[in-house]
């Protein structure tokens, strides 16, 4: 469950090894944009070391390294992957061929570092008009993409339109993203509201993001992380109304019933699965009956 996903400065040990205590499902620890070049040595040092020592008590680890086009990547990797973080963030990425390069040289050092083959996944960051174009592509380039992730400001200085508030420039973007990701088998992440102060612009910044099917969204700041995680789970009703589907469901089957109807509304296939959904991430945060 990525509900909420935070990054971290690669070069921030106060948030660093406090990461697992901030509420996030799963912490981000950036040694690309948040660093600059002359820290970028001792950025990867401090996330292998965070990595290696802290315990972060079921919050999903992904180190985002640098992009492939620039010098640092493969000394990211070799860094970082000594420690195995869950997944690794591929920003900038634009074509299959660039997550085949990746997934050889994570290949390459899991073997060295007697990993399990296949076992860090790749979550691609679509951040260019080429990476958005070919987001199916790279969602099936390899059995180690986990998920797409979306990167809206680098996006929009590609696009060359304004970013705002209210994120209509992003619209084709986001649903593209999802549909590329929902039908290569994946989940699909949402960017970072970055007005750090706007309450009510990242609550509905991810109720938007929600009703086009993204699994969770992206924080840059701790304020949005309860936000994040509020939009992103079922709510009572929700989960209520689940268990009652399945309770239907189960009873027609048994009296051998083709078509079933809950609260005047047929139930087919479709609101199953949503019901299955819903009460598995129920159960998942233990709020399950």
């Amino acid at each position: 469950m990525r509900r909420s996903m935070l990054f971290i400065p690669g070069n921030a040990p106060g948030l660093l090894i406090n990461g697992n205590y901030l509420g996030a499902d799963a912490l981000i620890f950036d040694l690309e944009d948040a660093v600059a070049p002359e820290e970028k040595d001792a950025a990867r040092i401090l996330v292998r070391n965070t990595l290696k020592y802290m315990d972060f008590q079921g919050c999903e680890t992904i180190v985002r390294i640098n992009a492939l086009d620039t010098e640092y990547w493969k000394a990211d990797l070799e860094e970082v992957l000594k420690h195995k973080p869950d997944l690794i963030m591929l920003p900038k990425a634009g074509t299959e061929e660039e997550i085949r390069t990746a997934d050889y040289f994570i290949s390459e050092l899991e073997s060295k570092f007697g990993h399990m083959p296949g076992s860090v996944g790749i979550m691609a960051l679509i951040e260019t008009a080429k990476g958005l174009e070919n987001a199916y592509a790279i969602a099936g380039a390899s059995q180690r993409v986990m998920a797409l992730f979306l990167g809206a400001e680098d996006l929009t200085a590609d696009l060359r339109c304004q970013r705002t508030r209210e994120g209509r420039e992003i619209e084709y973007a986001r649903s593209r993203l999802v549909s590329a990701a929902r039908a290569a088998g994946i989940d699909a992440y949402d960017t970072p509201f970055t007005d750090v102060a706007d309450d009510e612009g990242i609550r509905s910044d991810a109720l938007s993001a929600k009703a086009l099917g993204f699994s969770g969204k992206a924080a840059i700041s701790p304020r949005h992380v309860s936000v994040i995680n509020d939009v992103f789970s079922p709510c009572p009703d929700e989960v209520n109304y689940a268990y009652e589907v399945m309770e239907v469901i189960t009873q027609a089957q048994m009296q051998g019933k083709g078509a079933v109807g809950l609260r005047e509304k047929m139930i087919d296939a479709p609101i199953v699965a949503r019901a299955r959904q819903v009460i598995a991430m129920a159960e998942e945060m233990g709020a399950g009956r």
